[in-house]
C-alpha cells in the first residue's frame, strides 16, 4: 500500500525511532512491502519508516535509473533494519540532496565520504558493506531519518538551498 509521506514541519520527523526488537519482526514484511510501493510511487532513491510515521529504525534504499537523480551511480537494492553507520575516514564530500519529505528542494550537504554500514536484513542476516559516492550519501540521509535529522539540519550554508526547478530549470530533475 503507498502510504502518506510525513513533510517537514511535521514534528514526528524529529523523534528518534527505536530499535526493531524480537515482537516487531512479524509486522516487519507488511511495513517493508508498504516502504517499497511507497517509494517507487514517488521515485525516491531511499526511504525511512518514520517518513511514513513508523518509528522504527528501518531503511531501505536502491537506484538503478531515478530521473530525480539522473546521474547517479546505481546503489544496491537493500532493506536494513537497526543499521549502524561507521565513518572510514575523516574525509567529507559536499553534494546535492532532496527529500521526500522536503518535497520541491535542494540543497548541499556535507556527509562522510566512505562509510561501512551493517545492520539485518528481513530475514534477520547481517548485511555489512563499505560504500562511498551516492551510495555512502543515501545510506546516511536515510539513517539521519532515523535520529529525526533532516538533511537541511547538515546543511552548512543555507544559501545553498533552493527550489529543484530554479536551481535545475534545464535539467529532468523533478520533485513532488
Amino acid at each position: 500500500m503507498v502510504r502518506d509521506i510525513l513533510r517537514m514541519g511535521d514534528p514526528r520527523l524529529l523523534e528518534r525511532s527505536r530499535e526493531v526488537m524480537p515482537g516487531d519482526w512479524p509486522a516487519l514484511a507488511t511495513l517493508l512491502a508498504d516502504m517499497r510501493e511507497t517509494m517507487r510511487a514517488r521515485d525516491g532513491a531511499g526511504l525511512a519508516a518514520p517518513q511514513i510515521g513508523v518509528r522504527l529504525r528501518v531503511v531501505i534504499f536502491g537506484v538503478e535509473r531515478n530521473a530525480r537523480y539522473p546521474d547517479a551511480e546505481p546503489v544496491p537494492w537493500t532493506e536494513l533494519v537497526n543499521p549502524v553507520i561507521t565513518p572510514l575516514d575523516t574525509a567529507i564530500e559536499e553534494g546535492w540532496e532532496g527529500c521526500l519529505s522536503v518535497p520541491g528542494l535542494r540543497g548541499v550537504v556535507p556527509r562522510h565520504a566512505h562509510i561501512r554500514y551493517r545492520g539485518l536484513d528481513p530475514q534477520g542476516r547481517v548485511i555489512e558493506r563499505e560504500a562511498s559516492g551516492f551510495h555512502a550519501r543515501v545510506v546516511q540521509h536515510e539513517c539521519d531519518h532515523l535520529d529525526g535529522i533532516l538533511y537541511p539540519m547538515r546543511m552548512r550554508d543555507l544559501a545553498r538551498l533552493g527550489f529543484t526547478d530554479v536551481l535545475f530549470p534545464d535539467s529532468a530533475v523533478i520533485d513532488e
